[in-house]
This record gives structure tokens, sequence and C-alpha cells, in this order.
């Protein structure tokens, strides 16, 4: 069962799920599998999908295209899917978004928000229980969906107070920190905001102003080689699942990867690439390179093997 709330193969059930929909009309194609497999999925699930369909692995379809079902699949809540979401709206971060969870009244919880224990990471988390915090939150996402500009006041971790006129762009999460942080533009110098430290925000939704050039962003690439091994194709999907990437099939259980990341990302994105370990090899760019080199040094030098 633990497939069927791994954050990977929920999006695989989706695409599986349309492909056998289109097999009973009888629209389906090759072209349209791989569609269906970019849209529903990820860049690279044509590689498991595909195949695992059109040789009969799976036994849901036949050569021809067509399938033995009649009827287009359909994914109702079992109790022990309601029990995970019921453990899911138990998480503090469900609170910002306002959702209606009273579908899951008298349902047991599948696990308990302190069932879980967290390593490396950091203890000074928002604080996502604040009514303060929740409101600034839902006014940002609000005005994110709207495209608004916005008036803040903002406090940042150096305790200087600043007045700021923005387009507010989107919200990100850092696991490892766990914070949001806001990504605006249009105001010079500052492109980042901490959620938890704006005072207040005044959307303006019809308000036109001229934005000041943003410090461009420079675009890297990382080119690594991949063994699939312990499971590690998988992990790899689902730890650059927020990175532009591209996956390829180089023989065996070897993988070309290629991720595409912002140099600001550069930190985040070598701590995940460390966890493999030697089923992951860095060919390119060559600041990451050395920076792995460094750090593996390092851990060396301190006995850590």
């Amino acid at each position: 069962m633990k497939t069927l709330f791994h954050e990977v193969y929920s999006a695989y059930f989706s695409a599986v799920s349309e492909i056998l929909a289109r097999a009973v009309d009888g629209t389906l194609t090759p072209d349209m599998m791989k569609r269906i497999c970019d849209e529903k999925a990820f860049s690279e699930s044509f590689l498991k999908i595909i195949p695992a369909l059109t040789e009969e692995k799976w036994q849901l379809l036949c050569s021809d295209m067509s399938t033995p079902l009649t009827k287009e699949p359909s994914q109702p809540l079992t109790a022990l899917q309601k029990r995970w979401l019921k453990a899911i709206s138990l998480d503090p971060r469900m609170k910002l978004f306002d959702l209606d969870w009273s579908f899951l009244d008298g349902v047991q919880p599948l696990f308990m928000p302190d069932d879980i224990v967290y390593f490396d990471k950091y203890a000074d988390g928002d604080p996502f229980n604040d009514p303060h915090y929740i409101e600034v939150f839902r006014t940002a996402l609000f005005g994110i969906k709207t495209d608004s500009v916005a008036e803040i006041i903002y406090h940042s971790a150096k305790g200087r107070t600043r007045r700021i006129k923005c387009r507010l762009q989107l919200l990100e999460y850092s696991e490892k920190d766990d914070k949001f942080r806001l990504r605006v533009s249009g105001c010079r110098n500052v492109d980042m905001l901490r959620v938890a430290g704006i005072e207040s925000m005044l959307l303006c939704p019809g308000l036109y102003f001229e934005p000041k050039p943003p410090e461009p962003q420079r675009m890297c690439c990382m080119e690594a080689e991949l063994t699939d091994e312990r499971n590690a194709l998988e992990r790899a999907m689902l730890h650059f699942s927020h990175f532009e990437r591209e996956t390829s099939h180089i023989g065996g259980n070897r993988y070309r990867l290629r991720v595409f990341y912002s140099e600001n990302d550069e930190t985040e994105l070598l701590i995940r690439v460390l966890s493999f370990g030697p089923m992951m090899r860095v060919y390119a760019p060559k600041s990451l390179v050395d920076e792995i080199r460094r750090r593996l040094r390092m851990q060396y030098e301190m006995g850590i093997r």
C-alpha cells in the first residue's frame, strides 16, 4: 500500500488512469500515451509506465491499444486513504490554506503529527498556528493568484524595517528550514521575503507602478550519472521534483540526469546530491563539483565514512 501514498506514484496512478480512459473510448495512440505521461506525471515517467503497459506487464492494455476494461477507471477514496488524509489535515501547515476537511469528520487518523521525527531540520520553523502569520500567508496567496501589487512592511532577519512596494510572484517552502518565503519582483535588491518577517501587507490589484529592474539570476545545469541501486532513480525523481530536469537511460541500471536550477539554489541542491552517496556522480558545473569534493574531503578529515 505504500505506493498508493507515495508522491511519485500518486502521479503514476493519475497518468495510468487517464491512459486507460482513452483506451476505453478507443482514442488512445502511442503519442497520446507519451503526452499523458508528460502532463499527468513527470517527464521521465514514460520510462516506467509505457513499457509496463505496452509489454503487458500490468495486463491492462493490449498490443492494439485496446483494453480489457469496459468502463473508465475511477478512484473513490478508501477507508485507508481517508485515514491518511485525516492525518495530513492535522499538519499545522494545512491551516494556512483554508481547506474544508469536514468530509473527514469521525475518521480516525492513520498517524499523529507527533509520530514523525525529523532529522537534519532546523527547530525554529515558522509559527504556522499564529493567527497573524495565517492572515499574511492567505493574503499573499490571494495576491499571487490575482497578480497583485502589494505594499509590505517587512522586518529583515537583521532587524531592519522596510516599506516595500512590489509585485507578488510565488510562495516557496524550505523543508530543511521549515519556513515559507515569498518571492517578489519590481523592487531593487529584494526578491525574497520571509513570510514570518512581514508585519503587514496591503494588496493593490489595480495599481500600476514602474518596476525597478531585478538583479538577473544565473541559471545553471547539473549533469550527473545515476546508478539505480537501492531505489536511487525513484528517490532522485522525488528529491529533484521541483526542479526542471531531463532524464535518459544510458544502459543497464545507469541514467543520465540533467537538473536546471538557479545559482541561489546551489546549496540546497548540493545537500540533496550528497544524500545519494556513490550512486550519483556529478560532472558539471565545475562550481558544484568543486564544492562536493570540498565537502567530502572535510568529512574524510573528520573521520566520517
